[in-house]
């Protein structure tokens, strides 16, 4: 199973989720991906994640985390241990998302909500300093991301496999190019040769 970790104020409508979801249906593995609106709370949101994970075995189960999706699946599959895909993920978001406290909408909805401070601490409290075992991670970063640096993703990820992607951005644009790699690291058949 996938299951797709989303970035902040993102959402399961997001770009790269859909894509992933619209690719898994094309292969008939429908039921094998999942991707939930996640909680501001950094701390709600491990729990829920860790409740659709706890129905899976470590081999079964692939993490797909988006920038802050990306800091919750690194800790994740080091509690839980599991692959994980990050894409363009946040390294410190404790210090990235300071800047955000406060009451904000998310990309996809007009629906308020808030990042309150003591989320700050959450997001502390799930800080992955180094990974045990960097075989079981495929990093795609995007020189061209406007929001994170990618030398920082390139830097705490070094012994893993590596996608560095030329240009692009956050949002990994053209991540088409790139899907069927990651299914193929997920374990996933796309009959395409990688």
């Amino acid at each position: 199973m996938i299951l797709y970790l989303h970035g902040f104020r993102s959402s399961p409508l997001s770009f790269k989720a859909r894509m992933l979801q619209q690719r898994m249906t094309e292969l008939g593995h429908a039921s094998a991906y999942q991707c939930p609106q996640l909680p501001a709370s950094p701390r709600e949101a491990i729990a829920l994640a860790e409740d659709i994970a706890s129905k899976e075995t470590s081999q079964s189960l692939t993490l797909i985390g988006s920038s802050l999706g990306g800091y919750y699946a690194t800790y994740l599959a080091e509690r839980l241990g599991c692959r994980a895909v990050l894409l363009n993920p946040a390294i410190t978001p404790p210090r990235d998302l300071e800047k955000y406290v406060g009451v904000m909408t998310a990309y996809h909805s007009d629906e308020p909500f808030e990042f309150k401070r003591e989320y700050i601490d959450e997001l502390k409290a799930l800080k992955v300093s180094k990974v045990t075992h960097p075989e079981r991670y495929l990093l795609v970063a995007a020189t061209g991301d406007e929001v994170l640096d990618w030398r920082e993703m390139v830097a705490h990820y070094p012994a893993s496999r590596q996608i560095v992607i030329e240009g692009s951005d956050h949002g990994i644009s053209d991540f088409a190019k790139y899907q069927d790699e990651v299914l193929a690291f997920c374990g996933i058949e796309t009959g395409n040769r990688q």
